[in-house]
């Protein structure tokens, strides 16, 4: 089943302005290339992605599938620009990767990065998933310069479908900051020049520059499928004179939530229904992020959504104090609501406290007082080779061993420096039984996710998830600049039953790694 478009809205396709290429998948090339564009009016070089060696894009081409595709998609290293990093690993952010941890794609944990001039066949199924995600570079701080893009799997028999008339690839709003100077010379904590929406956006003094037009159809219910590909701020999202009403959060459907404002973190996804019910005319679509342009004068941290029929001029909407802004403790799951194990905090199989720190002297951040600090080899190729407890798996105290079979309880104490620090973990979804700006445990129907905001001094996220998925994951800070300094560890799940299911193409990635 295709992405829903009724016949009598085809019109307004038709008029609407694309943002995207055509959506590419679930059997592709990705090419990864070096181009110099200009999205908020400043030219610069990037790092890109493309459905040709000519084509990349920022953001990279939508990639889709429905639920029970079985996805092969093939990554080519075309970069060339010394001013960059040339290596390359591509991570498929939100799929659990169970049976194909090789493919999850974070240098240096699951695999070893792609040479320039080498490709690698990511080839992985999700026959339980469906929803929004997104795929950016894992190697360094390089999905700063671009590598970054959306990726929806569609579900023929979504229980929110009649919610909405139109879900498709002009849906998608795509959420990022913009940096002129190249990840690898900007320093340890750059400022964003500009929030760039769907690829476009101004910043502060800058020429005039377009910005992303989003058309809509009066009457008609749109579901749009928000995702911060941010590599630092988080924003505050919301649309002139529209209420939106959340169905999912994270790749997981969710009991529809009436909203004003969503504040996004990097690397989370929400599925909204917007309906399409006031005047015909343009309105201004917001995204006040927490770090770099402030305000909105001019267009900035802005785009435009225009009815079918409105002129094409620049919107009047005044901007509005939020009333109903979202609260993560209001967010449920729609399927299969409540914490995995005991009722009672502390009460999991395996409780892990992760106190965050920093190490002003080298200027970095810690977890329980260890930097994290890439291996050079892959955690998942020591696990094959032998290594099975956290006291020969390195990097030495970043590796927590999970048994399997087990209810995990990881806690983490907010940190005002460089917070709210947004934590995703690989290869699982989890329930948030303790949020950001509460100190009340909910184990009876807490939000399931895979990023969470940790909040600030005085919180205390506390998150449950079950180790049913054997191998290396991930658990870290989504600011791209804070992973850089130190703010990770590896889970190491059920280390005894990771098998070698990787393609021999696998094996040769380390060999060639410069």
């Amino acid at each position: 089943m295709s992405p829903v478009i009724y016949l009598p809205l085809l019109l307004s396709f038709l008029l609407s302005t694309s943002h995207l290429a055509a959506a590419i998948g679930p059997t592709t090339d990705l090419h990864i290339v070096n181009k110099v564009i200009s999205p908020d009016g400043f030219s610069r070089s990037t790092v890109l992605a493309g459905a040709t060696s000519s084509s990349g894009q920022f953001p990279g081409p939508l990639i889709t599938g429905n639920k029970g595709d079985h996805f092969q998609i093939n990554v080519i290293d075309e970069l060339v620009d010394k001013s960059m990093l040339l290596d390359t690993s591509i991570h498929w952010h939100g799929f659990y990767q169970k049976g194909s941890s090789w493919a999850d794609g974070p240098a240096f944990v699951t695999q070893c990065p792609i040479v320039p001039g080498d490709s690698f066949l990511y080839s992985f199924s999700a026959p339980d998933q469906a929803g929004t995600f997104w795929y950016h570079s894992h190697l360094s701080t390089q999905y700063c310069d671009g590598l970054r893009g959306a990726f929806v799997v569609y579900d023929p028999e979504d229980p929110h479908r009649s919610l909405y008339d139109v879900d498709d690839e002009n849906t998608v709003i795509t959420l990022a900051d913009w940096y002129h100077t190249p990840a690898p010379s900007a320093g340890p904590a750059p400022v964003s020049e500009a929030t760039l929406i769907n690829g476009l956006g101004l910043y502060q003094d800058g020429p005039s520059s377009p910005l992303a037009v989003i058309h809509v159809k009066l009457g008609s219910r749109y579901r749009f499928r928000l995702v911060s590909i941010s590599c630092d701020p988080n924003h505050i999202f919301s649309v002139d004179g529209h209420n939106m009403t959340i169905i999912e959060v994270d790749g997981v459907n969710t009991r529809p939530l009436a909203v004003d404002s969503i504040q996004i973190f990097p690397g989370q996804r929400y599925s909204f229904v917007l309906h399409a019910n006031q005047k015909v005319d343009n309105y201004w679509i917001r995204a006040s992020p927490n770090l770099g342009p402030q305000g909105f004068a001019g267009g900035l941290n802005s785009a435009i959504l225009r009815y079918v029929g409105a002129p094409e001029t620049d919107p009047s909407s005044p901007e509005s104090q939020s009333t109903h802004p979202m609260l993560e403790t209001n967010l449920v799951p729609l399927e299969g609501p409540g914490a995995p194990g005991s009722h009672a905090s502390g009460a999991a199989d395996v409780s892990i406290n992760l106190d965050i720190g920093f190490d002003r002297q080298n200027f970095k951040f810690t977890l329980n007082g260890v930097s994290y600090v890439n291996p050079t080899a892959p955690v998942l190729l020591q696990i094959l080779s032998g290594a099975m407890d956290a006291t020969s798996l390195l990097p030495a105290g970043s590796v927590y061993v999970l048994p399997p079979n087990k209810v995990i309880e990881v806690s983490i104490p907010g940190l005002e420096i460089g917070g709210p620090h947004p934590f995703h973990l690989h290869g699982h979804s989890f329930d948030v039984i303790r949020s950001a700006g509460s100190s009340t445990y909910n184990f009876a129907n807490p939000v399931r996710r895979d990023v969470v905001s940790t909040g600030t001094t005085g919180d205390n996220v506390t998150i449950r998830f079950t180790t049913d998925n054997a191998g290396p994951w991930l658990l870290h800070c989504h600011i791209d600049w804070h992973l850089e300094l130190g703010l990770a560890i590896v889970f190491a799940e059920d280390t005894k039953s990771v098998h070698k299911e990787a393609p021999a193409s696998w094996d040769q990635l380390c060999p060639r790694t410069s």
